[in-house]
């Protein structure tokens, strides 16, 4: 590969860094984190940032990433491929070593690709599209999982639930959007459960005055939306304010505060697919108690970033090096790193090995406001 081929001369320049750095003062290892920290998709670029800055903060207080203290560098891609493409240009040009991120799978996808190419690794927390760990490049993992998977669970949960009800699909036509939409259609199809309406929109629209039209002309029982939680509130808002009381159902794409402030009353009893809360898992609890000092409430993708970075630490201590492809070496060797979110194994593709996927159900809490709740 590629990334494989470069790692000599990434070596050498390492080196070579290092050595002029005796004279002028301690070489810090850089790593980066990529996300829509502007745009429609921030509240998720601001999880990953947030994840990270905490992350490096720990392992800098703790004497560093092999005695190494760690430099972090931060991009914006606002959820577009080119300025994704832009920002992994950047992260090279200023000799970053690892980078957290993208989110988008439809960013992660050409960043990856600049990385591989420089011999950087990276590790995503959020983009679930399968064809990200797909293409051979053995400097790209994920902590999240994989959207075959969490098509398979939602389309499982269709088909079971609402088997002689009639579902309606729409999607952003997105990488990441209509790649879940068409995997849960794959599932529940195989299963007996006939679409009656499938359609795609296009991500930033406003107006869904004729999506709603098609679902209610459809009659649908449920519908299926792919994407992100943006469209999907405001879908979800108009479709109740046209008397569509259909139930709506979306990925991880949606796990945030900001999906029940756009849909409203009406989001409650929206159905959604996401891996358990690690919120609740006893590992993360200290970590939760510093982002609570810092007055930031850590959603969905939080910890997930924290986890991305201690990933990468466990393997740098296990190969006691921080050579990237001699890390990302380590991480495929499948063994299990512990994490905030729980202990965490990679295959030689760089997906996590446990699948776990759950069903969520938006549901009003006792303060008034409209939450997700593990079924």
């Amino acid at each position: 590969m590629r990334f494989a081929k470069l790692t000599g001369a990434l070596l050498a320049t390492v080196v070579a860094s290092l050595a002029l750095a005796s004279c002028g003062g301690e070489q810090k290892l850089k790593i980066g984190v990529a996300g829509p920290l502007t745009g429609k998709d921030a509240v998720f670029g601001a999880q990953l940032k947030h994840g990270v800055e905490q992350a490096v903060a720990d392992l800098n207080e703790a004497g560093g990433l092999n005695g190494q203290q760690i430099e972090l560098v931060v991009g914006d891609d606002a959820g577009d491929p080119r300025q994704g493409r832009s920002v992994a240009n950047t992260f090279v040009g200023e000799g970053v070593s690892f980078v957290v991120g993208h989110f988008n799978s439809g960013v992660t996808e050409p960043a990856s690709d600049v990385y591989a190419e420089n011999g950087i690794l990276m590790v995503t927390p959020g983009s679930t599209n399968p064809k990200i760990t797909e293409r051979g490049l053995t400097n790209v993992f994920r902590v999240c999982g994989r959207d075959d998977q969490q098509g398979k669970v939602a389309g499982e949960y269709i088909a079971q639930h609402f088997k002689d009800k009639r579902v309606a699909i729409a999607h952003d036509k997105t990488t990441y959007g209509k790649g879940l939409a068409d995997e849960t259609k794959k599932t529940m199809n195989a299963l007996g459960v006939q679409e009656v309406l499938y359609e795609g929109i296009n991500a930033g629209e406003r107006d869904f005055s004729a999506l709603v039209s098609k679902i209610k002309d459809a009659g649908a029982d449920l519908v299926y939306w792919g994407g992100v939680h943006t469209e999907g509130g405001s879908i979800l808002r108009q479709m109740r304010g046209a008397g569509v009381n259909a139930t709506l159902m979306g990925g991880d794409g949606i796990a945030t505060d900001e999906f029940a402030a756009l849909g409203g009353p009406g989001t409650e009893g929206t159905l959604m697919t996401f891996g358990p809360d690690p919120q609740k898992r006893p590992e993360a609890q200290a970590v939760l108690a510093k982002f609570a000092a810092r007055n930031f409430k850590p959603e969905a993708y939080t910890l997930y970033a924290y986890a991305a970075v201690q990933a990468i630490a466990e393997a740098a201590k296990a190969a006691n090096s921080v050579d990237p492809a001699t890390v990302a070496a380590e991480l495929h060797k499948g063994n299990s790193y512990k994490t905030v979110i729980g202990d965490l194994a990679f295959d030689a593709k760089g997906d996590v090995t446990r699948i776990d996927y759950v069903m969520y159900t938006w549901q009003k809490q006792p303060d008034g406001s409209i939450a997700y709740v593990q079924n």
